[in-house]
Order: C-alpha cells, then sequence, then structure tokens
C-alpha cells in the first residue's frame, strides 16, 4: 500500500501551453487548441519526477519497477497530474468557468502556473502579438485570483465559526474546517506563524488578519511554480530574466512544453533516443524523417536546448515535488543483501514520502500490520539497525522488521 498519491494542479489562463505543458508531461490524449476554454473538464493523468535510480549508487545492474519506469540509471516514479479549466480575471466571481476551475484544483498540493513568457497572449486568453503583454502581470493577478478564491471560502459565516471556538483548539478546528481543500494541520500552524496570528485567537481577528492569514495558509497549502513557457519565442528571454528579478518569491522555470511534447512523441514513435529532461536527443535513423520533421527538431535544439539546456518540462515537475511539496524518494525492500521483494524484484517500489517521515511511518504506508507491529527497520545500505522514530534520508533503501500477526 504506498502512500497516497500526491497531486499536481497544472493551471493557467487559456492559450498558453498548459494543456500541452499536461500533454507533454504525461503523454495523455488532450484537447489542445487554439481557442478559449479549450479544457472543460478536467483532465487526470500520471507524469514522472526524475532521480538517479538506487540501483546505480548500489552497483546493481538493473531495478524491477512495479510501477513507473528505470532508463539508463533514471528512475522515473508516478506523480498525479490535473489539468483544469482555463483561469480569466475574476475568475473567484465566476467569471468565465472560474467557479468550477477552481474548484477543481481543492485536492491539488502544489500548483504549477503556467505562463506565457513571450507576451503572446492577452488576459483573457486571446493569441496576441509575441511582446505585447507581460507575464509578470500575468502572475500576479492569477495569484490574486487564489487568494481571493480561498478568502471567499474562509470568510463564509466567519464570525458564527468564530464565536463557536470560544472552548476548542482553533488549530484543529481550522484543519477541519479547511479539510475539503486539502489543507492539514501542520498547514494552519505554519500560516498563523507566518501570518503572526499564533497568540490571537481567531474571535479578535480582524478583516484583515482573516485575509492575509487566507493569503498565507494558500501559499503554504498550494505553492506555486511558475512554468515560464513559449521560452522558445525571442521576447521570452528577456520576460524571464525580468520574471526572475521581480518575482523573487516563486521557481521560475523556463519551458517549451511543445518542444518537450514533439521530442516525446518522436521517441516513441522510435525516429529519436530521448529521456526526459535531457539537454539532447540523438536521431535514430535520419531517412526515416521528412524535411519538415528535420526542421523542426533543428529548431528545438537551437531555440530550446541549447538556450535553455532542457524543455523546462521535466525540471518543473521534479522542482515541484521536491522544493514546494519537500518530498523525498525511499525504497521499502524485504531483504536488506538482495534490496528485493518476496517475489525478487529488486527494488521495485519507490515512494515519494514527505521530508521527515520516520520508519514507522514508512512501515504503516507499506502496510497497516507493519506499522502496528513494527519492531525496527534496517538501512539496507549500511545495514544498521534503525528505530520507529529515526528520520529517513533521501534514496533511503529500508527493510521493516514487525512482530509476527497473531494466529487466531
Amino acid at each position: 500500500m504506498p502512500p497516497p498519491q500526491r497531486l499536481i494542479g497544472v493551471v493557467g489562463k487559456t492559450n498558453v501551453g498548459k494543456s500541452t505543458f499536461f500533454a507533454a508531461a504525461t503523454l495523455a490524449q488532450v484537447e489542445i487548441a487554439n481557442h478559449p476554454f479549450t479544457t472543460i473538464e478536467p483532465n487526470v493523468g500520471v507524469g514522472y519526477v526524475r532521480v538517479r535510480c538506487a540501483h546505480v549508487e548500489l552497483g546493481l545492474p538493473r531495478c524491477d519497477p512495479a510501477s513507473g519506469y528505470c532508463l539508463e540509471g533514471w528512475r522515473f516514479i508516478p506523480v498525479k497530474m490535473m489539468d483544469v479549466a482555463g483561469l480569466i480575471p475574476g475568475a473567484h466571481e465566476g467569471r468565465g468557468l472560474g467557479n468550477k476551475f477552481l474548484d477543481d484544483l481543492r485536492q491539488a498540493d502544489a500548483l504549477i502556473l503556467v505562463v506565457d513568457a513571450a507576451g503572446a497572449t492577452d488576459p483573457e486568453g486571446r493569441p496576441a502579438q509575441p511582446g505585447s503583454y507581460d507575464p509578470v502581470e500575468e502572475v500576479r493577478w492569477m495569484e490574486k485570483e487564489l487568494d481571493e478564491w480561498f478568502y471567499r471560502i474562509i470568510s463564509r459565516d466567519w464570525d458564527k465559526f468564530a464565536r463557536s471556538l470560544y472552548d476548542k483548539n482553533p488549530v484543529d478546528a481550522l484543519a477541519q474546517r479547511l479539510s475539503g481543500l486539502s489543507v492539514r494541520k501542520h498547514h494552519i500552524e505554519e500560516a498563523l506563524k507566518r501570518a503572526g496570528l499564533e497568540e490571537k485567537h481567531p474571535m479578535r481577528w480582524s478583516l484583515d488578519d482573516l485575509r492575509e492569514f487566507a493569503r498565507v495558509v494558500r501559499r503554504v497549502s498550494k505553492p506555486i511554480l511558475v512554468a515560464a513557457n513559449k521560452a522558445d519565442l525571442d521576447p521570452a528571454e528577456d520576460n524571464i530574466k525580468r520574471m526572475r528579478k521581480e518575482l523573487k518569491d516563486y521557481i521560475i522555470v523556463p519551458t517549451s512544453a511543445a518542444a518537450e511534447l514533439a521530442l516525446k512523441r518522436a521517441a516513441k514513435a522510435g525516429l529519436i533516443r530521448y529521456i526526459p529532461g535531457d539537454p539532447k536527443f540523438e536521431i535514430v535513423d535520419e531517412k526515416r524523417l521528412t524535411p519538415q520533421q528535420l526542421k523542426a527538431l533543428e529548431y528545438i535544439e537551437e531555440k530550446v536546448l541549447k538556450r535553455w539546456g532542457s524543455t523546462g518540462v521535466q525540471d518543473a515537475i521534479n522542482r515541484a515535488v521536491f522544493d514546494l511539496m519537500n518530498m523525498i524518494i525511499v525504497y521499502p525492500v524485504e531483504d536488506a543483501n538482495k534490496y528485493t521483494d518476496s517475489r525478487g524484484r529488486i527494488l521495485p517500489d519507490a515512494y515519494l514520502v514527505p521530508r521527515g517521515t520516520t520508519a514507522r511511518q514508512l512501515a504503516y504506508m507499506v502496510h497497516t500490520d507493519l506499522g502496528k507491529t513494527f519492531l525496527y527497520a534496517i538501512d539496507a545500505k549500511t545495514k544498521r539497525r534503525i528505530g520507529e522514530d529515526y528520520i529517513l534520508e533521501n534514496n533511503a533503501v529500508v527493510k521493516i522488521v514487525a512482530a509476527a500477526a497473531k494466529k487466531a
């Protein structure tokens, strides 16, 4: 029983390449068109984080992934992704598909905000002359829409709720109230601390306090990474430099979703060798490519890979998982010497778990009974015995030792 899969929401206004980004990340078949509101129902798919597989470090010839895959020593571990309807100014008030768009995001643990870094899309999602719109402002008004969405939900019947906290623990009550937004207790604690409201009872909060709390709890529970898309277009380069200067609170990743999608499709067709996230590709047989295909690959090489080092799509997923969600990779095994499960598969499972996860918490993730009857764990790399409160390190390989189940 692997840990609950985290969810990355892919968001942005229409026509910025949002659905192309999602398709490139997941190779899902989604409708991609140059008009507003192409995405009506959310598309859900599986993307992958890329890490150097533990079998390489351990000197093993291979691994046997039960999910995801391993390619030339790179382990690709699944993560759930959702592409939702496009956002326009006023979405929190119901403009466009705003209410639906925002409601679809409730379960997201982090957001990849796809922005037109070339400034070639107006605020309503209509194509425009490259360089004519400001991606910095695009990030700011989108963030405002998300913050206003949180504020509207939190402030609903607030006075009545605050009075009900007279003899209750405010943190637990707030966590319960916001559980539908995937806001957890640790998010509430962190938001109260950042907003300077730890010592102030919610009954005494001003409207400004409430708005600040809503803003901070949104940032803590649904952090944003900015995918500066269409990075192959010339106006994008200067815009990305300015974005990094003016939006210092954000991770800005230059991306070309269209290039990544083209490379993945070419690789799937056997036309090129390409590992997602690599800075280059290799043509298998030039004779199989049309002049148009060769020209497109040359464009990707010059305008994307040489300019930015990759298409950025894989980097955006990795940074959303490891930097925003603060996750690590752990490999549970049953044989600490052979690094296998009961079926003899080498490193079959790679779990994405929160940094700070303990050995016993991992045992519960593997199976409830292992958590309940936990005795100790073994660090398979060092063969050292570790206790229940031991905090696991990234890329750990761990065997759980539990008491034998009692017979009825």
